[in-house]
């Protein structure tokens, strides 16, 4: 606006080269307007609390008490971003009237005017009703100048004492004071004489909580400040002690009743039952919180103390991804605020579970909300995928404020502890960001902050603490910096392994901060302050056993962190699955008296006490084989579809089978389950998925499938051409890629199932279009057939690997051959001429599992780098394993019929299945495991495809629930399991 009425006015001969123009921000002619009206508003002989203000081309008078008082529809810019109802800002808190419940303010200013004493600043407790001490005499001030009283100076509007009047912190720096000067109110707030220093802040690391999959939220809890809540891509939601580092609280992703669902739910989790996290929340006192997941719906769970999670309220919040949530106390009443991919708002009553509000008025997903209140003004933010924000109030009438995020970013915003400064930090399409300071009553950037990455990897998430700093987690990295300084203060790596844009945390009291990292896990970094916190919890743990004269169920980790002077290094402790008891695994009812607070004497005992699960008879764990009156020939493939509701074999006969589990009243989910018997499921044609085997003899080739991500379709070869199928009908799509080379393995492309690669039996590697019938490139590298093809769609690489023991590592982009590494098979080991290899990514798309009839091997992407080998003491070959769908554990599969369970990140076996526990007694037959699959949303279940065609499906025992314990990680390699080979003894990252 500013630059078009500079054009005008230089557009007329009088003026032209005469006139300088002063640089002016864009908020400039807005103060000025705002002040103008303040000013009127003062002389008004009827003012109002909510005056109507329909022109600037005359003075503003307030209308006769009795007059109307409907708001008026004014959208002019010079009023701020898109004004819906009446009013003006007041220019301070000392204004010429208060905001009321009633009022229908038109810009961010008219509501935000005086600063909050809220705690946190995403929920409050109702109105505070804080004032100036002197508003009442403002109130009380003649509404016209006198003449005779020298000692009043009634502004005018050019006047330059108007620019010197106090502010609330947040306004311009366009006054002519220091930006630290407040109203003596609210002196408690001086930030120029804030005693917090960079020391101040959690930048030392303590421990690493391992979460199995990759973690999408967190939330301390606001009073006990030592329990975190976390969300992860799983859907699982998890509440850990950081005292005793025990997760006391776990829950997957479960509809707790289908039923009574949404029909697009239902539809939705037919196809994949699974979903992500997308934010946890506490509510202000920490009884309830809330759970946004990817999929229409939104868990709220009540807490009652340690481990006690209770299901409170389902709700459908939502069509499609529940982007946020929060809870607030607008009007003293618990409501959760929620946002999705429908480009609404919803208010629910976070007791009753009843939805109060729909806001409607954003174009594009909504991304993030943030309630807050002023006074007894309670509103909204919210912000928007294409880079818009909006503020609400609590009712159906429309936003009140219109702007737009800087770089049109995704945006998520949030208020200093004290309520009075506000912050957002958003990333664009482009991979911009921008971490900057609103000024709330102009609408406008106060403060942008420099040294975040130009182009950052995912959207950079921050958070603010002690009313000082404010952190992000950039470039790897955990960036600080100081609210009145735009400048980085400084950056640290936790010792590494964070991902690109991890997700931070901080505790109330900015003492302990959560940051994720690549390897699916936490660290938990302290100051001194936190660290004692620590301690103290342990201490008080140690106490009160003491007095109980209790038996021992964790003893003391004295030692666990250091002074507070002292240099803190990483604990990564396995937290897979915490150590039961002592008590209830060894009957040791040692009073904790007899107990040495060391932590050497304490690793001795875990080593001591821990023992490998094995289970040898029927009775101890959940076992089903599947119904079968088709032909039983050796299983070669085997896959659970993508909803988890059946499972695919192919047999070495090129014959596919497929079993649904129907859903009923024993199976509500209608997932598969050891429980209940599923179908052999064939079309009303009975016809059969019969691969082409052309000359070939089925029992020499090698099979091979694929399955679309939406079950529909499943691409197939048993050594002769490639045959894709409609998996509802049976029927034959087509086929294609006649023999030879025979295809060898099959692998959709992540991001187009028009795009297959195609392991051939003559090493090479085809990139195959179906749509167009083209091949687009093939790639050569490896000596023997191909046996294994993951894709990683976040480092846009495919990985092969093949009966050479070679690992590949091919760009998807070029498709150019980007590092390569064989195996290291252990020496004096026989090993079959054509040994399968085969390799998957694990959830993060960076760590890849290899498996070879010899060992296990954990690489990093792209770079091929070995971290971690497990090589099995008996004798009896690998056959196959595959990742839990939750990349916490590794299903592996042995000749000698039995199933071992290995956590990921150690790779530690945790448990024995013998053959015994599934296979009746029969020694003249030689029967055994070729294939292992594991199902998509339930961890703890697996499949097994037999030699002699039978198909078992296994869950654990429902008091357990798991597959064994974790060994201690001070226990060194657990039975039957031997750590070795170069790399195999580094950390896993």
């Amino acid at each position: 606006m500013l630059g078009e009425l500079k054009k005008l006015i230089e557009a007329n001969p009088l003026f032209r080269d005469k006139l300088q123009f002063p640089t002016l921000k864009n908020s400039r002619l807005r103060t000025l307007i705002n002040q103008s009206l303040n000013w009127q508003h003062q002389l008004c002989k009827n003012p109002r609390p909510n005056p109507d203000i329909k022109t600037l081309f005359v003075d503003h008078s307030c209308g006769q008490p009795n007059g109307a008082r409907a708001p008026s529809p004014v959208t002019s810019s010079l009023m701020g971003g898109v004004p819906k109802s009446g009013g003006f800002p007041p220019i301070t808190s000392h204004g010429p009237f208060q905001p009321t419940p009633a009022a229908l303010p038109s810009t961010l200013s008219g509501w935000m005017a005086n600063p909050s004493a809220s705690a946190h600043p995403s929920a409050s407790a109702g109105p505070l009703g804080l004032a100036p001490n002197n508003a009442a005499a403002i109130l009380k001030r003649p509404r016209t100048p006198p003449t005779n009283n020298p000692a009043i100076d009634y502004q005018t509007a050019d006047s330059e004492h108007v620019l010197k009047r106090p502010r609330p912190f947040g306004l311009s720096d366009e006054v002519n004071l220091p930006i630290n000067i407040m109203p003596l109110t609210y002196t408690s707030h001086n930030h120029g004489q804030n005693p917090y220093s960079s020391d101040d802040l959690p930048k030392n690391p303590v421990m690493a909580l391992n979460q199995g999959s990759a973690v999408k939220s967190m939330d301390f809890h606001p009073v006990q400040q030592i329990l975190l809540l976390v969300g992860t891509n799983m859907g699982d939601v998890m509440v850990w002690e950081l005292g005793s580092k025990e997760r006391i609280a776990w829950k997957n992703f479960k509809v707790w009743d289908l039923n009574a669902r949404s029909r697009a739910l239902q539809a939705s989790l037919s196809n994949d039952y699974s979903a992500s996290v997308n934010r946890v929340a506490w509510s202000p006192d920490g009884s309830l919180f809330g759970v946004a997941y990817s999929k229409h719906i939104m868990h709220i769970y009540s807490y009652n103390g340690s481990d006690d999670i209770r299901n409170h309220h389902e709700m459908d919040a939502h069509n499609g991804n529940v982007n946020d949530l929060a809870f607030a106390c607008p009007n003293k009443q618990l409501v959760v605020v929620t946002c999705g991919d429908d480009k609404t708002i919803r208010v629910w009553d976070a007791i009753v579970g009843t939805r109060l509000f729909n806001l409607v008025g954003h174009d594009a997903p909504v991304y993030s909300v943030c309630p807050h209140h002023k006074e007894n003004i309670q509103f909204i933010f919210s912000t928007a995928t294409d880079g818009k924000i909006k503020a609400w109030l609590y009712d159906n009438t429309g936003s009140r404020v219109d702007y737009d995020a800087p770089g049109h970013s995704s945006t998520t915003m949030a208020y200093s502890a004290d309520g009075t400064r506000l912050f957002s930090c958003g990333t664009n399409k482009e991979g911009e960001s921008h971490l900057v300071e609103w000024n709330e009553t102009e609408g406008a950037v106060k403060r942008n902050y420099t040294g975040l990455a130009k182009h950052s990897v995912g959207v950079v998430k921050f958070d603010t603490t002690k009313n000082r700093f404010l952190a992000a987690g950039d470039e790897f990295m955990i960036k600080f910096w100081d609210m009145d300084n735009k400048n980085l203060l400084t950056s640290i790596d936790a010792e590494g392994g964070l991902p690109a844009s991890p997700c931070i945390r901080f505790n109330k009291e900015g003492t302990l901060l959560a940051v994720s990292t690549n390897d699916n896990a936490i660290k938990i970094l302290a100051n001194s302050d936190g660290m004692r916190l620590l301690r103290s919890v342990e201490s008080r743990t140690f106490d009160a056993s003491r007095a109980a004269s209790a038996a021992v169920v964790k003893a003391p980790a004295i030692g666990n962190f250091p002074p507070a002077n002292a240099t803190v290094g990483t604990s990564i402790d396995n937290q897979t699955a915490p150590a039961a008891p002592m008590v209830g695994m060894n009957s040791d009812n040692r009073s904790l008296v007899d107990v040495k607070p060391k932590i050497q004497d304490e690793s001795i005992e875990k080593s001591r006490i821990w023992k490998l699960t094995e289970i040898n008879e029927p009775s101890q764990c959940r076992s089903l084989r599947l119904p079968d009156s088709l032909t039983a020939m050796r299983v070669s493939r085997l896959i659970f579809t993508n909803s988890g509701g059946a499972i695919l074999a192919l047999a070495s006969n090129a014959v596919h089978k497929l079993w649904k589990w129907q859903r009923n009243d024993r199976n509500l989910t209608g997932k598969a389950t050891a429980s209940v018997l599923p179908q052999l499921w064939q079309p009303s044609s009975g016809i059969l998925m019969t691969n082409d085997i052309s000359d070939t003899n089925p029992e020499d080739a090698v099979p091979c499938f694929a399955l679309s991500k939406n079950d529909s379709y499943v691409m197939s070869a048993s050594g002769g051409k490639i045959s894709l199928f409609n998996m509802m009908t049976f029927k034959t799509m087509t086929t294609f890629m006649a023999p030879p080379p025979a295809a060898t393995f099959l692998a959709f492309h992540p991001q187009d199932n028009n795009i297959i690669a195609i392991g051939m039996e003559d090493s090479s590697i085809q990139i195959y279009n179906v749509r167009v019938d083209e091949v687009k490139t093939k790639l050569k590298g490896h000596q023997k057939r191909i046996t294994g093809l993951a894709f990683s769609h976040s480092l846009n690489v495919l990985v092969s690997s093949g009966a050479d023991s070679q690992l590949c590592v091919w760009s998807t982009d070029a498709w150019e051959k980007q590092a390569s590494k064989f195996l290291q098979i252990p020496t004096g080991r026989a090993v079959s001429s054509l040994a399968d290899t085969r390799v998957q990514f694990h959830l993060d798309q960076i760590h890849l599992l290899a498996v070879h009839e010899t060992q296990i091997a954990i690489f990093e992407a792209p770079k091929l780098e070995c971290l971690k080998q497990w090589f099995p003491r008996e004798s009896s070959p690998i056959t196959h394993a595959t990742y839990s769908c939750d990349s916490q554990s590794i299903y592996v599969s042995f000749e000698d019929g039995s199933v071992g369970v290995l956590t990921a990140s150690t790779l530690r076996l945790r448990c024995r299945i013998n053959s015994t526990a599934y296979l009746p007694s029969n020694p003249s037959l030689r029967v055994y495991p070729l294939v292992i699959a594991a199902h998509p949303s339930e961890p703890d279940q697996f499949a097994l495809g037999l030699t002699d065609g039978g198909i078992h499906v296994f869950e654990p025992l429902e008091p357990e629930g798991k597959w064994g314990t974790s060994p201690p990680v001070e226990n060194g390699a657990g039975p039957s399991t031997a750590s070795g080979a170069a790399g195999s003894e580094q950390a896993q990252r």
